[in-house]
């Protein structure tokens, strides 16, 4: 019995900022950023655009270009760390958008038993919702024949002037998952590692209300205004009286106010030394399963990563699985021929025995061993590796960015149109796919390729798609970042659009959107 992913839609921003005029805005060096990082352009959600419209958005181009029955489909679990909502469920919002489009044919309770939920664990969310709808799949037998359908949409929206900012991008997409999928068949064989740690995180922030006053009145004072010491103070203790109690800020009488950023708090270097352990220890955990379940030998089969004609990584950026699975590269060959001709080429690893245990110790090790992996990258056996392995997952990324829960889908997709329109021959290869979610967690897991995979890849048109996107400025790009451009850089057609939210009374924050033609 065979279940897996039948067909991918994905849906990104009809504009994006091109990161050459990044680099000038920022006063970046451009060669770093694209042959360093491999970024060539950033999508940036448009004014009527957000988590709800992106995924609701690739959802209907999925539906539509399999000609579902909403009717039909019993789940539509969606991975995001940009929810709307600390409550009501962001796929609620995009149920309501589809059956807004769907119910004339199909009824305004067509989508009434489809179960629906988010899932959040930083960039693995979609990952871990497939992982779960591909159980719910697989349970109900052939017979059955369960559809269901795995939505990712995120903004990856950082800081201005940060250190994250330049990874930025945005976008959605829908996985149609079932039996005897067309596209590729995904076993229940999953690696995976855990760790609780902070590399990357989106906390309640907490601030005073009267730390709040006490910024708005300096404010005040540096432009000009004369303001008494100690008014701070007085307007805090008016503030039960005053007839600005009830509005904004202070209708909720308490004094502190809790805050939710999109952007995130995050140590990047961190992050990516969380990313290479998380993948590699889920890799080793792949390995032993494997092995358990008679799927490897390691004595007489050759390595794991040998046996995938293509790897699939999550990618917060371009180039982010060339410079980080030279881990993974030597872990699946130590002992074998090919690490010897590697260690005949750069010399023996690093171990952290041969370094002293104190701090400087450990800072001398860790800075060896980076040494290490990137000569790993340099060598003629990982290049070739890579470049047949890893390199068109990183073509699609390049242009659009991170997309959080959506970048190793986005990755999938962009090897398998890359592939079609080279004309290789994917069919029964096995493709390994390394997803990760700061936090943090790693899975490891492979699929087989169908023999109607080029069936589904023709009507995807990616890159057709990517081209025909229109290029933005750096005052409409920093007025999209900060929210103060209300208005459609691109008119919304054939798409939904959020049209409004709600201000007051007990629809406070609710959101509403229409399908524009």
């Amino acid at each position: 019995m065979k279940v897996g992913i039948d067909d991918i839609s994905i849906h990104f921003p009809r504009i994006y900022f091109d990161m050459k005029d990044f680099a000038v805005m920022r006063g970046a060096d451009y060669g770093k950023l694209n042959k360093g990082l491999g970024l060539s352009a950033m999508s940036v959600p448009d004014a009527h655009e957000d988590t709800a419209t992106m995924g609701a958005n690739a959802a209907t181009r999925l539906i539509d270009r399999n000609g579902l029955n909403p009717r039909t489909i019993g789940r539509m679990y969606l991975g995001t760390e940009s929810a709307l909502d600390g409550s009501k469920p962001t796929a609620t919002y995009i149920l309501d958008m589809l059956t807004q489009r769907y119910e004339q044919k199909y009824g305004n309770d067509c989508f009434r038993n489809c179960d629906v939920v988010d899932m959040t664990f930083a960039c693995i969310g979609a990952v871990d919702a497939l992982h779960n709808t591909l159980d719910w799949v697989a349970r109900g037998g052939e017979e059955a024949d369960r559809i269901g359908i795995v939505v990712f949409s995120d903004n990856a929206k950082y800081d201005l002037e940060s250190t994250g900012e330049y990874t930025q991008g945005a976008g959605g997409g829908a996985l149609l998952v079932r039996h005897n999928p067309r596209l590729i068949s995904i076993p229940d064989l999953w690696g995976v590692s855990t760790t609780p740690v902070h590399d990357f995180f989106k906390p309640r922030r907490e601030v005073s209300i009267t730390s709040v006053i006490q910024h708005v009145l300096q404010l005040a004072r540096e432009t000009g205004q004369n303001i008494k010491e100690g008014m701070a103070e007085r307007m805090v203790k008016h503030l039960p009286e005053s007839t600005v109690r009830r509005l904004g800020i202070f209708s909720h009488g308490e004094e502190t106010v809790h805050i939710h950023r999109d952007e995130p708090v995050f140590d990047g270097q961190y992050s990516n030394s969380c990313y290479q352990e998380a993948v590699k220890t889920a890799f080793g955990d792949f390995q032993r399963q494997a092995v358990d379940d008679g799927r490897w030998n390691p004595k007489t089969d050759e390595p794991l990563t040998e046996q995938w004609s293509r790897i699939i990584v999550h990618l917060p950026y371009a180039f982010q699985a060339k410079r980080m699975f030279p881990d993974v590269f030597r872990h699946d060959r130590r002992g074998g021929p090919v690490w010897d001709e590697i260690i005949a080429e750069i010399g023996e690893e690093p171990l952290r025995d041969d370094f002293e245990d104190t701090p400087e110790g450990e800072s001398s090790y860790e800075k060896s061993a980076n040494g290490y992996r990137r000569a790993i990258s340099k060598t003629t056996s990982y290049q070739k590796f890579h470049l047949r392995r890893i390199e068109k997952g990183q073509r699609a990324s390049s242009l659009i960015g991170n997309q959080y829960t959506g970048s190793i889908f986005l990755a999938l997709m962009s090897t398998f149109e890359s592939d079609y329109e080279e004309n290789s021959s994917l069919e029964g290869g096995t493709f390994g796919l390394c997803g990760y979610g700061s936090g943090a967690k790693a899975k490891v897991f492979e699929g087989t390729v169908s023999e109607s995979w080029r069936e589904v890849v023709s009507g995807w048109n990616l890159f057709e798609r990517l081209a025909g996107r229109m290029a933005i400025d750096e005052l409409t790009y920093t007025e999209l970042h900060k929210g103060t451009l209300h208005k459609s850089v691109v008119k919304p057609s054939g798409e939904f659009a959020l049209i409004d939210v709600e201000t007051e009374g007990v629809l406070e924050g609710a959101r509403s959107y229409h399908w524009v033609n």
